[in-house]
């Protein structure tokens, strides 16, 4: 008997719905055909172990599978369940007059237990666009997959529940998730606040700058200074997610199997890759591709601390990424794109020993060694870099305040009102949403300077020598600034404030 069962092939981070075609014949043997990588070939070793310890049995027949369309590669043991369910219909074991109506995936456990799959979220868009009526998953994907309305989420935790169904003993009953109340459920009060910096009053509103302009960051201080401590405490002041943002965001930790049993991700991701990993692992792909971290980071926060550290290699692979807001891996037979707009937060000491700058710690650093230190970011990574500011230590007084500083609370909702004007201003816009994403001729539309602002701009850039990829930079910051000023005009004392944030431009630092 011939029989079709639908599964789902995620590639990049949409789905491909895949037709399973099984047909059992006489004879002996068992054909799988259609592209299946060695985790699928060996499924008939974990089907044929959970069928018999649930009182079925793999027949002992010619089995012959075809994963169709032929021609795309399918990979992962989440085709175990189904297959099996396949090969019971075909070999007459159980009834299924509703099989085509639904898509079923599972990793089966030898007991007949199922494993959680990634990408549960893409196989359930796809099965709702395709007019799929329901979806079988592992119970642990359940939530994540129920976000999709229109569509009938069943999450089994053992085969016997799925061959109930279909046999009409079962009263298993779909999984119904209020997208609205999971998305709400957002930290009115987060884990990381800016309540808690002590000092700091101005890295903290060039951080609101950066916030409620998109723009990327560094910051530059010795060890101690705080610079990890304010960068963990920048997603605490980003604007609240949209719905489009967050399934987005869901989506992209689904295929990489990083969500969490809550399902929606109502919270901005926070990422911060250590200094030795690799490009692959930055930006995505591997023999069985997988996004990388900044991907993994889209609309939220990337933080590279200790820049210089990274692999000048791997730091420059960023530099598409940060200007296309996506990532594009190619290889001789697929190309993925992985979206990733995402803001990056850097931080480096001012020197190897970490103490230039510093009137109270000698420098230990010779000029050759500072060139060589320095010289790992490249220019063109520091020209996507609106921000540059430096981070000083504490003093004793201000740590052992009592007052309770600002709370990311407060701080957020002048950024969101920020956001909103930005939003206005740019509506006719399809990419662009914030001021860091303007172009060039954008920022002559929306910049415009008196004459008084354009020669006190004049009159910093050559007197600090600061170079010409700072000017749109700056206008840009200064837009920002009058944003959260709620001021229509970029005036002199906006312009004074942005050109305070390009020490790496300056002399003294990168020549």
């Amino acid at each position: 008997m011939l029989v079709k069962v639908f599964g789902s092939a995620v590639f990049g981070v949409e789905a491909t719905t895949i037709t399973v075609e099984v047909n059992i014949d006489k004879g002996i043997g068992y054909h799988l055909v259609g592209l299946p990588d060695s985790a699928i070939k060996e499924s008939s070793y974990r089907i044929a172990a959970a069928l018999k310890n649930n009182n079925y049995e793999l027949p002992g027949k010619k089995i012959t599978i075809n994963m169709a369309p032929a021609d795309l590669r399918k990979e992962g043991s989440a085709y175990d369940l189904t297959l099996a369910v396949g090969i019971l219909v075909a070999s007459y074991q159980i009834k299924a007059e509703t099989l085509s109506e639904y898509v079923i995936m599972g990793e089966l456990s030898l007991d007949g237990g199922l494993q959680p799959i990634k990408g549960a979220l893409s196989i359930a868009i796809k099965a709702k666009e395709e007019g799929f009526k329901g979806l079988f998953l592992p119970i642990q994907n359940v939530k994540e997959a129920a976000i999709v309305e229109g569509l009938d989420v069943y999450g089994i935790e053992n085969v016997m529940q799925i061959i109930d169904f279909f046999e009409g003993r079962g009263t298993i009953e779909p999984t119904v998730i209020d997208t609205e109340v999971e998305f709400s459920k957002t930290l009115e009060f987060p884990e990381f606040d800016f309540s808690d910096v002590k000092g700091q009053e101005s890295i903290k509103r060039c951080m609101e700058i950066a916030a409620a302009g998109g723009h990327n960051i560094i910051l530059i201080g010795p060890p101690g200074s705080g610079k990890t401590m304010l960068a963990k405490r920048l997603p605490s002041i980003l604007p609240p997610m949209t719905m489009k943002e967050a399934l987005e965001t869901t989506k992209i930790h689904s295929v990489a199997g990083k969500t969490k049993e809550g399902g929606l991700m109502a919270q901005r991701p926070f990422r911060s890759p250590h200094h030795t990993a690799s490009s692959v692992s930055l930006v995505g792909g591997g023999s069985y591709p997988q996004p990388g971290e900044i991907s993994l980071a889209h609309n939220g926060v990337l933080f590279l601390d200790e820049l210089p550290e990274f692999k000048r290699e791997v730091l420059e692979v960023m530099r598409q990424p940060l200007e296309d807001r996506e990532v594009t891996i190619a290889r001789a037979k697929f190309t993925i794109t992985y979206p990733s707009s995402f803001m990056l937060v850097a931080s480096m000491n001012p020197s190897p020993g970490g103490y230039f700058n510093d009137p109270d710690a000698p420098v230990t650093s010779s000029p050759m060694e500072m060139q060589r230190y320095l010289s790992k970011i490249s220019g063109p990574l520091l020209d996507r870099i609106d921000i540059h500011i430096e981070v000083t230590p504490v003093p004793f007084e201000k740590l052992t305040e009592t007052r309770k500083a600002e709370s990311s609370v407060e701080i957020r909702k002048r950024v969101t009102k920020a956001r909103e004007i930005q939003s206005l201003r740019y509506e006719s816009f399809e990419n662009l949403h914030y001021n860091a994403q303007m172009s060039s001729k954008q920022v002559r539309q929306y910049c415009e300077l008196s004459e008084a602002s354009l020669q006190m701009l004049k009159t910093a850039m050559e007197r600090l020598n600061l170079s010409a990829r700072a000017y749109d930079r700056i206008l840009k910051v200064a837009r920002t600034i009058a944003d959260l000023e709620g001021s229509e005009n970029v005036n002199s004392n906006h312009i004074g404030e942005a050109i305070q944030y390009r020490s790496l431009d300056r002399d003294g630092w990168l020549g």
